[in-house]
């Protein structure tokens, strides 16, 4: 489904002679192979970046200037959430970004699109369909899957805010998401907190129901709209997240 828009300065076709030049950000080298290939079927000549980390795109986006379209894995290693999205967004604003993901819900579509990008392909589609979103894309639509419901209510405005949803959360609870937040199975948080299994996902599912989620991304999703670390802070609970280059 396609939904008009403005097009940004960066998108406009400046001649028939123009080189497009795109870049990719994702982990897996077959997808990525698979976009060039539906790049190609849009723009037999395009030029094509690649970056397999969040860090590396930033990295390209410093020395090269003149690149039309980003499209972007949502779910990329380092990040949580929309904060790999909203890191290239802050670096080039004007910048038209894709995001191509394997998450199919209504609801992260429209949180994507809250942030102001260009489109939401789902990677379940075929080579002509991604082919066909990227060209339109291009030619200054936006596009969503036909699946997508726009007038599904979001976890930001349904009740309560993160913050004061966050608040309903036990010092347990709390401890339970921030390894959550770091990534750790259920196994590793039983065996840090000396608990069974069975008690984590207990707190995980009792987590999801208080902050309104259905999944470890959505959990995530909220986390990065606020400041987590003053949460767990308020609690009493150290914030034991491996600090990064960009959390210096």
């Amino acid at each position: 489904m396609l939904v008009p828009d403005v097009i940004s300065a960066e998108t406009k076709r400046l001649g028939q002679t123009m080189l497009e030049r795109f870049l990719i950000v994702d982990d897996h080298p077959l997808f990525r192979e698979a976009l060039q290939n539906a790049i190609h079927l849009a723009f037999p000549v395009a030029e094509i970046l690649e970056a397999s980390s969040i860090e590396a795109a930033q990295k390209i986006l410093e020395t090269e200037e003149n690149i039309d379209l980003l499209l972007l894995d949502l779910t990329m290693p380092g990040t949580r959430g929309f904060e790999g999205l909203l890191a290239l967004r802050r670096q080039r604003p004007r910048l038209p970004v894709v995001v191509v993901s394997g998450l199919e819900d209504s609801r992260i579509v429209g949180e994507a699109l809250a942030c102001g990008v260009a489109g939401f392909i789902p990677k379940s589609v075929r080579k002509p369909e991604l082919a066909a979103a990227i060209r339109n894309v291009m030619n200054g639509m936006v596009y969503v899957p036909e699946w997508y419901a726009p007038d599904s209510p979001s976890p930001a405005s349904e009740g309560p805010s993160v913050a004061a949803r966050l608040k309903t959360l036990t010092p347990q609870q709390l401890r339970v998401l921030e390894m959550l937040r770091q990534g750790k199975l259920n196994k590793q948080i039983a065996h840090e907190l000396s608990v069974g299994e069975t008690t984590v996902k207990a707190h995980i599912t009792e987590i999801f129901r208080k902050l309104n989620v259905h999944s470890r991304t959505m959990a995530a999703m909220q986390l990065s709209k606020v400041d987590f670390a003053a949460v767990l802070a308020d609690a009493g609970i150290a914030d034991k997240r491996p600090r990064s280059a960009s959390d210096a």
